[in-house]
């Protein structure tokens, strides 16, 4: 089975081929756009999570019609900067061309300047696939914890090593990626979009 990945994040990539591969199995192949000989990703300039996934992964069917293609839009939202920052603006958080670090950097320096108390924090993401004759399918998924006050552990990427999960006492970067494939906002979706899709 095929799957092109509406990405050019490797982390993300590479969980995705996890993801996808425990969901299916290991017959599985995965692509990215990055394999593409010719693609421009789209400007993600939507308002929300769905119409973000939405631009992206359209844009990678326009071109591989006969594949399934998933994309998706994620990001973290902190309850003490008002419940919808960084949001969609997660991965450009610190700027259009900012490092996971700046944007992690960004959050925690604006959480003490506004003496944020609530660190009540969410992890959101919304998949979209597309089946190779053109249903779409739409998954929201939550992952909720809190924000830690400075970063610890060395795997993930994105805000994992400043979020540690509901119940736990460790971020996502020290937890690894055991417990993001069981647990993750991501990975939660890939399971319910396996469901709905009815291919396991």
């Amino acid at each position: 089975m095929e799957f092109w990945i509406a990405t050019t994040n490797k982390g993300k990539l590479s969980e995705f081929k996890t993801l996808l591969t425990v969901a299916f199995g290991t017959n599985v192949q995965v692509h990215s756009t990055n394999e593409l000989p010719v693609f421009f990703p789209p400007p993600e300039n939507g308002t929300s999570y769905l119409e973000n996934a939405r631009i992206k992964t359209k844009a990678v069917k326009a071109v591989k019609p006969e594949a399934w293609v998933i994309g998706d839009d994620s990001g973290i939202e902190v309850k003490g900067l008002g419940g919808n920052i960084p949001g969609i603006h997660s991965a450009r958080y610190a700027g259009p061309k900012a490092s996971d670090g700046e944007n992690r950097a960004k959050l925690i320096k604006m959480m003490q300047l506004k003496g944020v108390s609530d660190r009540t924090a969410c992890f959101k993401c919304c998949l979209i696939a597309y089946s190779p004759d053109g249903k779409e399918y739409i998954i929201n998924t939550e992952l909720h914890g809190v924000i830690a006050s400075k970063e610890s552990g060395q795997m993930g990427f994105g805000y994992d090593s400043i979020f540690i999960p509901i119940n736990e006492t460790k971020s996502l970067a020290e937890l690894g990626p055991a417990f993001k494939n069981k647990f993750s906002h991501r990975a939660l979706a890939v399971k319910e979009f396996a469901k709905q899709a009815l291919l396991i």
